[in-house]
């Protein structure tokens, strides 16, 4: 399988977690634990880069939500950085996309700031 996620912290405590390949059943784990390991290393906010990911199943987006989960309950954000229209798509099709904020390049997800609805979410 196709896989990597690599954690790089930027200033201002955020992480950026970049993967590629597929995120299914057997690699979502070592992404979960990608995003946990970045949260408990005190980042307040998590972009993950998802411009390089060819496949997402569910368990992907359990994955994404249980990230943005322990990031709210921290008074943190994660915000996702996607393009491919297949990707998009899934997020639409399970309404995620209100749950989730989805910019579509680094620079928009550096300067994201979450609106009262995404908080309360």
């Amino acid at each position: 399988m196709d896989f990597s996620a690599t954690s790089t912290r930027l200033p201002d405590d955020v992480a950026l977690i970049s993967v590629s390949g597929e995120i299914d059943v057997y690699t979502a784990p070592a992404l979960r634990e990608r995003l946990i390991d970045a949260a408990n290393d005190g980042a307040t906010r998590l972009i993950v880069d998802l411009t390089r990911v060819d496949f997402m199943d569910s368990t992907a987006l359990g994955v994404l939500v249980g990230a943005l989960k322990r990031m709210r309950t921290n008074d943190g954000d994660l915000v996702l950085v996607c393009t491919a229209e297949r990707l998009l798509r899934l997020f639409r099709i399970t309404r995620l996309n209100e749950l989730l904020p989805i910019v579509p390049d680094l620079p928009s997800a550096r300067s994201w700031r979450a609106p009262d609805a995404f908080r309360k979410s």
